[in-house]
């Protein structure tokens, strides 16, 4: 995986973190490495990315699969904390590998690490239940912190892509004009709407707390709200789901 400075650096849309202490936070992580599952069908490709991850004293690989069918039955077997994953591989798809290792596995996170810049793949791994989507010209420097990023509760997307996912949030906002909303969307706070807003521009809670002069745990506690409010799971969900219904504005 070459360099690229275009896609350096993947952008995140953060989503909720667990509440606690940091210290008690940075011990814990110390004392159990991040435990990652890797999986694609190039032997090789999967040797580098053990290389890089087995250097890191916070992470360790647990096993790898080299088709989205051993993926399957590995995540269920081995529960890992972070899978990496390829989308186009045989016997099973990483699309279809992903939706089945979220119901074998509902704990993991799943990144799916591809070339494949097409849009659909995009779209389809969001909605199996992937947490990152990168593709693999970024820098293999970087898969340790998507790692760390991923398991710490962020969402991550390659640049890229994540204005091909704007481009689509436009294109929902302009078709649901367009249709008549038969059930009316549940009513969300007007706080519950700037943090929505600010969640949309890919800020984290620590950044969202500063900038509505609140604390991390309100924003937190607006976060989950919202999210149960929609009955979504994460907050790239809530912020397409709030493009569709009108609640919000990407331009």
């Amino acid at each position: 995986m070459s360099e690229n400075p275009e896609t350096r650096g993947a952008a995140a849309v953060p989503r909720q973190v667990a509440a606690g202490d940091s210290a008690a936070a940075d011990s814990e992580a110390a004392a159990d490495p991040i435990r990652v599952l890797i999986v694609d069908d190039h032997a090789l490709f999967r040797r580098g990315l053990e290389m890089v991850l087995q250097g890191e004293a916070d992470i360790e690989v647990i096993g790898e699969g080299g088709d989205g069918h051993e993926a399957v039955q590995m995540a269920g077997d081995l529960l890992p904390d972070v899978v990496l994953m390829d989308i186009r591989m045989p016997r099973r798809s990483g699309i279809e590998a992903c939706t089945a290792i979220k119901d074998a596995a509902p704990s993991a996170k799943i990144v799916m690490l591809t070339i494949s810049d097409e849009e659909e793949d995009l779209f389809e791994a969001i909605k199996a239940g992937a947490s990152g989507y990168l593709l693999k010209e970024i820098s293999i420097d970087e898969v340790p912190q998507a790692v760390r990023a991923v398991y710490g509760g962020q969402s991550l997307i390659s640049p890229s892509m994540a204005s091909k996912l704007i481009t689509e949030f436009a294109s929902l906002a302009k078709r649901s004009e367009e249709r008549t909303q038969q059930v009316p969307a549940p009513r969300l706070t007007e706080r519950e709407m700037e943090v929505l807003r600010l969640v949309a521009r890919g800020l984290g809670n620590r950044e969202i707390a500063k900038e509505l002069f609140i604390s991390e745990n309100t924003v937190k506690n607006h976060v989950r709200n919202i999210l149960e409010k929609l009955q979504l799971h994460s907050r790239m969900e809530a912020v397409v789901y709030a493009v569709r219904e009108k609640l919000l504005e990407i331009t």
